[in-house]
C-alpha cells in the first residue's frame, strides 16, 4: 500500500510516517520503480504500535527502546515494565505540575476583579516572577512611566 493508505490504516499521518523514517524510528519503506513508498502489513502493525505508544505519551527515544524490546522475543518483561513504570512516574509528575498550575491560576483568577480597573493580580504575579523581585506591583518596580524605579517607592 502507498503512504496515504498506510496512514489511513495505521492512524499515523503521512507526514509523521516520513518523519519516523527520517529519524530511523522505522525502517525506510520499500520503493517502487517510480520511487513511491510501499508499506507491508508488518509496517502497518509497527506504525500502530508507535501510534499507541505515542498516544500514551512515550518519547521517541522510549519508543525506540520499546520497539527493540517488542522485536526481541528473548526480552524480559521486566525490561518493558521498567520503562512503563518510569513513564508513569514522569506522567504523575507532569499531572502534579499541571494540577499546581491550575490551582494557582484559579486562585489568581478568583482574586481578579475582572472589571474596568487596571489592577490585576494575574498580571502582577506574572510581572513579579519575570523580574525576580518580591511582590511589588509593576509601577513600583519600574516606575510609573516604566522608565526606571520610582524614587518615591524606595524600600
Amino acid at each position: 500500500m502507498n503512504i496515504g493508505e498506510a496512514a489511513k490504516a495505521s492512524g499515523v499521518s503521512a507526514k509523521m510516517i516520513r518523519y519516523y523514517e527520517r529519524i530511523k524510528l522505522i525502517s525506510p519503506a520499500l520503493r517502487t520503480e517510480a520511487s513511491y513508498r510501499t508499506y507491508t502489513d508488518n509496517d502497518i502493525h509497527t506504525l500502530r504500535f508507535i501510534r499507541r505508544a505515542r498516544d500514551l505519551g512515550f518519547s521517541v527515544e522510549q519508543m525506540k527502546t520499546l520497539l527493540a524490546l517488542w522485536r526481541d522475543r528473548s526480552r524480559a518483561s521486566a525490561d518493558v515494565k521498567t520503562i512503563a513504570m518510569e513513564h508513569i512516574a514522569e506522567l504523575e509528575q507532569k499531572a502534579a505540575a499541571i494540577h499546581q498550575m491550575t490551582e494557582t491560576l484559579k486562585h489568581l483568577a478568583h482574586h481578579c476583579h475582572g472589571d474596568d480597573r487596571p489592577d490585576c493580580p494575574i498580571i502582577e504575579e506574572f510581572a513579579n516572577a519575570a523580574g525576580g523581585d518580591d511582590v511589588l506591583p509593576m509601577n513600583t518596580r519600574f516606575g510609573v512611566n516604566g522608565l526606571g524605579p520610582d524614587p518615591s517607592m524606595r524600600r
